[in-house]
């Protein structure tokens, strides 16, 4: 059967998980009957919760004859690791661009892959039906930023097909008038513009696991393109790793992808994509070889982490009030499974505590861990995530980030300030029709906290869109950390609306009245930029003296709301989020008070002597 192996790449939220439904349904994949949902390939609960990609995913479909293989990678820039690898197992892309935002950060990101790897990629306008959309400024747009990253001449003139994936249209004009239901389209430009793999069938077998999953019962599990050869069940082949060595395994486990379906078969043919278990220490970028042949393929770069945080068991008055899983050996365990499949996340045991430095991409990758592990039960205190620091010739160098914004012209004197004293530097400011476009470089510190910070100052109307830039000397002055206090409760026991009444004076509250508080957890935040120990669990004192008014119903203000997401950018690095399945706290470290007031006192008399 004829082949054609492709990736979707895109900015996030630009319609590629929609579009791999649009595709699937319209090639008959399923029966006529049969129940599908949208965005279906978003199988992950929390995929479909945030409306993004998380972990890319492959299908095929068959038309005229044809079989495409079809990988959804993720759009946001945390992610992007993936994108990377997946190039190495396609010989084509569609490159997704929404055609109202035109070409974004993460488009450049994607389309710099695909061009550093020699992928062909076709450019697909999506959402032509949206208002205001504009195809042809977005195909102007991809133009420029293919003549920006150097493109050979001969993929400037680039295949452009407009669609609504929603609606399930397509059509090679941008006029909306145009658009007729099916993907045909798509399809007959994929089987036109894309290559077959190069693949010898009578080759000696050669595979390298561009991703990894990870099964209870066979270990670590190997998806990539059969480069040579075929693949048998039972057959004993080699694995290469990155240090030459040669290890021999029976291959215990064959899968191919058909629509949703992960298919369990007996025989792969030369240039489909498949998954491969077998041997439990496989890594990504691996070569599996027949026996005897000692020709690995070049090593796939796997991204370093650029943050990192600590987690740590749940040591709150509250410890296993609510989770199955509370123990440090089982936390362990659980982090040791994650690790077999996310090539990206790193971890390890800090001596002598029950606390692990954790480290990925940025604060997706692990906000999505810890809410992973926190839907399974797991009991845990996590740190304030700080970036990872690199020497390089010898200086010390942390990671740097483009940023682009794009908020009402009101709020541009706000957002240039505060991202002013957080290091950034404005590469590119353009003003339209009432919207300002803003550009920066900024240092990766520069943003841990800044989202929540963001959308209040911008009334929830900017956007925000950032990816890893390099590394660079590091930023000077200490950014990212929160400049307010917080109120923090002296007492254990449920929190009182006389108590709360008297102390939201002083602040925002976080809680309610009947939530559990104990000492050292933060109920509020202060207005001032010191902490203040607040009791809010008083209740209100009983007297046999009648008042000669009737007690008044207490009103109280609606207490600030905070997400996993959102107390991760609000602690300071004084301070950790406990996580359970049922809750999220913020506390000191230190939760007895004294114990705090003597600490911070001798913290900052040395930060004096260091000053004088």
């Amino acid at each position: 059967m004829k082949m054609r192996n492709i990736a979707i790449i895109a900015h996030v939220d630009h319609g590629k998980t929609t579009l791999v439904n649009a595709l699937l349904t319209k090639s008959g994949t399923f029966r006529d009957n049969e129940a599908v949902q949208d965005r279906m390939m978003d199988s992950n609960p929390q995929e479909r919760e945030r409306g993004i990609t998380i972990l890319s995913k492959t299908t095929s479909i068959i038309y005229k004859d044809t079989k495409i293989n079809i990988v959804d990678t993720p759009g946001h820039a945390d992610f992007g690791g993936e994108v990377e690898r997946i190039m190495h197992m396609v010989d084509g892309c569609l490159l997704l661009v929404d055609a109202f935002e035109g070409t974004m950060p993460q488009t450049r990101f994607v389309l710099k892959n695909a061009l550093e790897n020699h992928i062909k990629p076709i450019v697909v306008i999506n959402k032509v039906d949206r208002p205001n959309a504009d195809p042809q400024k977005a195909v102007d747009e991809v133009l420029e930023l293919f003549i920006e990253l150097g493109a050979p001449d001969d993929l400037l003139d680039f295949p452009v097909v407009y669609t609504s994936a929603l609606n399930g249209t397509s059509s090679f004009s941008p006029e909306l008038e145009t658009q007729v239901p099916g993907m045909d389209a798509v399809f007959e430009t994929i089987l036109k513009e894309i290559p077959e793999p190069q693949c010898d069938p009578s080759a000696p077998f050669k595979f390298q696991p561009a991703l990894l999953d990870y099964n209870g019962f066979v270990g670590r599990i190997g998806i990539g393109t059969i480069r040579g050869g075929a693949a048998k069940i039972g057959a004993t082949i080699s694995d290469i790793d990155d240090q030459g060595n040669s290890h021999d395994f029976k291959i215990m486990k064959l899968y191919t992808f058909q629509g949703l379906r992960r298919i369990e078969v007996d025989q792969v043919e030369c240039g489909d994509i498949c998954a491969i278990a077998g041997y439990s220490d496989m890594s990504v970028g691996d070569t599996f070889c027949a026996q005897g042949i000692n020709d690995p393929l070049p090593r796939l770069r796997v991204d370093e982490p650029t943050l990192q945080m600590e987690f740590g068991t749940n040591s709150s008055p509250l410890r296993g009030q609510d989770g199955k899983f509370v123990t440090a050996r089982v936390i362990e365990d659980r982090l040791f499974q994650e690790v077999q499949r996310d090539v990206s996340l790193r971890y390890s045991r800090i001596p002598n505590t029950e606390s692990w430095t954790v480290s990925g991409r940025g604060e997706l990758h692990l906000g999505v861990l810890i809410e992973t592990m926190r839907r399974e039960g797991y009991e845990l205190e996590v740190s304030k995530p700080h970036v990872i620091i690199r020497e390089i010739d010898g200086r010390k160098c942390e990671p740097y980030e483009d940023l682009q914004i794009d908020v009402p012209s009101e709020f541009v004197g706000d957002i240039m300030q505060t991202l002013g004293e957080r290091g950034a530097a404005l590469s590119d400011m353009v003003d339209s029709n009432g919207s300002t476009r803003l550009t920066y470089v900024i240092p990766s510190r520069g943003l841990l906290g800044f989202v929540n910070n963001f959308l209040t100052l911008t009334k929830g109307y900017g956007i925000i869109n950032h990816t890893f830039k390099e590394y660079r000397p590091m930023y000077g002055k200490t950014v990212g950390e929160r400049p307010i206090g917080v109120l923090v409760s002296v007492d254990n026991g449920p929190s009182t609306p006389y108590s709360i009444e008297k102390v939201e004076e002083h602040g925002t509250m976080f809680i309610e009245p009947g939530v559990t508080c104990y000492e050292g957890m933060i109920v509020g935040e202060h207005r001032y930029p010191t902490d203040l120990a607040v009791n809010v669990t008083a209740a209100k004192p009983q007297t046999n003296v009648r008042s000669s008014n009737k007690d008044q119903t207490v009103v109280l203000k609606s207490p600030r709301k905070m997400t996993l997401e959102a107390c991760l950018d609000y602690i300071n690095s004084d301070e950790l989020v406990e996580v359970t399945p049922n809750a999220f706290r913020m506390r000191k470290r230190i939760l007895s008070t004294p114990d705090r007031k003597k600490f911070d006192a001798k913290k900052k008399a040395a930060a004096e002597a260091e000053k004088s």
